[in-house]
């Protein structure tokens, strides 16, 4: 949302329903649905904001023209009742009433956003629920009321069958917008991206042959897929470059011919030369830092320490991370180290809302 590493925003850890009802990312952050605004663009959000829940700092006080959707981290699919007991669903910065499955509502509200500004430049943030849990297929029943304790319902087995069917659905609906965009004759000038935030849990998804599930620091934690698809200006390849979410907000400033905000202090990098034109991306130090995990990557080299345990991975052949290098290429391990602690020190000068 800002270009930058999390820190910086002091948001770290995850703003949780139960202990951070006041407070959120900042509005003087300046954000990408600021700069896509001030290049002229109409903007939306539809589905997950997460990123505060006071309607101070909702969406429409972060850029964002439009929103509908729910700010907790994961809400009941059917009731939209999140993990407290808590009713949680928006337009705007009213709480209003709306029936339906989590996933088709947050794609119906996306398709009419196209409708209403096709012939408008619009930046439009499709952010779904889908595969959170609670894990409820179309036809499920609800798991949460209000006042209810917070659960996770149901038998691994019938988890696993609902998780399918919420893929499916996800699928589904990322397939309708695209081709709305395509109905309405937009598809040449139109970049989608999709991505993930994290890898699966692995107790109902699957991480293939990396290590580790969502909440690890291990690839199978923040390896994600990613597809950027705009027809006549992206070739289709595959790549192996190393792209984070925050070099989102410079490549798509660099595309629109936006300018930074006086001050800005970006993280992430323009990748438009990659995605255009199959540039390399030069090799760059990145950070990652997640309760007892902290890592860092240059190139192929993955530093990572567990609590008190320090690996070193040559990611180019080992990305299932089996065959840890610490000892064999030990003056590597303390320059990526050294750098982590360097990062590190640099952060502490934040103020953290959450940790």
């Amino acid at each position: 949302m800002t270009g930058c590493d999390q820190q910086r925003t002091g948001i770290e850890g995850v703003v949780t329903a139960a202990n951070h009802r006041v407070g959120g990312l900042a509005v003087d952050q300046y954000t990408l649905a600021d700069m896509a605004r001030d290049q002229g663009y109409v903007t939306g959000l539809f589905g997950k904001w997460h990123l505060g829940y006071d309607t101070l700092h909702f969406p429409v006080k972060n850029g964002f023209d439009e929103f509908t959707g729910f700010v907790s981290g994961n809400v009941d699919y059917i009731t939209h009742i999140d993990q407290t007991g808590i009713y949680d669903w928006w337009e705007s910065t009213d709480s209003i009433y709306e029936p339906g499955y989590l996933t088709d509502l947050i794609t119906e509200h996306a398709v009419q956003f196209i409708q209403d500004h096709a012939g408008h430049p619009f930046l439009l943030y499709v952010a779904h629920g889908a595969p959170h849990y609670p894990y409820q297929g179309r036809d499920d029943k609800p798991e949460r009321a209000v006042g209810d304790v917070f659960s996770r319902g149901g038998t691994l087995d019938e988890k696993i069958r609902a998780y399918k069917e919420m893929i499916t659905a996800l699928d589904e609906g990322v397939g309708t917008i695209v081709d709305e965009v395509k109905r309405l004759k937009l598809e040449d000038n139109t970049l989608v991206l999709f991505c993930s935030d994290n890898g699966g849990v692995a107790a109902v998804g699957s991480n293939g042959v990396l290590r580790g599930q969502k909440g690890t620091l291990w690839e199978g934690g923040h390896r994600v897929p990613a597809i950027a698809y705009w027809p006549g200006k992206i070739e289709p390849s595959t790549s192996s470059e190393l792209v984070l979410s925050m070099d989102i907000m410079p490549t798509l400033a660099s595309l629109s011919g936006a300018n930074a905000n006086a001050g800005a202090n970006w993280d992430g990098i323009d990748v438009s030369s990659h995605l255009l034109n199959e540039k390399v991306i030069p090799d760059r130090f990145v950070y990652w830092r997640f309760k007892q995990f902290t890592a860092t990557r240059q190139g192929q080299w993955k530093y990572l320490k567990h609590k008190e345990n320090e690996y070193l991975f040559n990611l180019s052949d080992d990305i299932g991370e089996t065959n840890d290098l610490s000892k064999e290429f030990s003056d590597t391990l303390k320059y990526l180290r050294n750098s982590m602690e360097q990062w590190e020190d640099e952060m502490a000068k934040y103020d953290y809302f959450t940790k």
